[in-house]
């Protein structure tokens, strides 16, 4: 499997979930699901940090550092939000409208890896699917290990 792939595939994943809390009354589900996000959220920042992001800046052009920079940024603005989730009751309109912005944030920078994902590798910095696979598995398990509950993080 592609690189590409894995990655188009973890946000659907991300995207799905979201879409499942949106649609979803029970506060209680939507704390679960909350922490799937967050799970989620926690492995592929761990793969992208650790393993997307150097190989980038590893091309060393301006465009790349600023590719890189940005993503640290949203990255940021994600965790601001996830950490005031938990302090909101999930039945109150403010967990609706918070969940809305970090479903908005997540998105675009999908869409924005995705669409430097399209590039060639070469130019991209995509590391390959086999590196890709094995990040996947240390995030599965640092995030695991990090927010000590057992959330079924799907992946390869």
């Amino acid at each position: 499997m592609k690189a590409t792939t894995l990655l188009r595939g973890q946000h659907k994943q991300v995207r799905d979930l979201f879409k499942k809390i949106e649609n979803t009354e029970s506060p209680d589900m939507r704390r679960r699901l909350l922490g799937r996000v967050e799970g989620e959220l926690s492995a592929h920042t761990k793969i992208e940090e650790e393993i997307f992001y150097p190989a980038v800046r590893s091309l060393e052009t301006r465009k790349a550092e600023e590719l890189v920079n940005e993503a640290y940024e949203e990255h940021h603005v994600v965790d601001l939000v996830l950490n005031e989730l938990p302090q909101v009751d999930p039945g109150d309109e403010r967990f609706e409208a918070k969940m809305t912005v970090l479903s908005e944030l997540v998105d675009h920078h999908a869409k924005e890896e995705e669409k430097r994902c399209s590039r060639s590798p070469r130019r991209s910095g995509v590391p390959s699917s086999t590196t890709w696979a094995a990040a996947w598995k240390r995030g599965i398990a640092s995030s695991r290990a990090r927010a000590g509950r057992g959330w079924a993080l799907s992946g390869p």
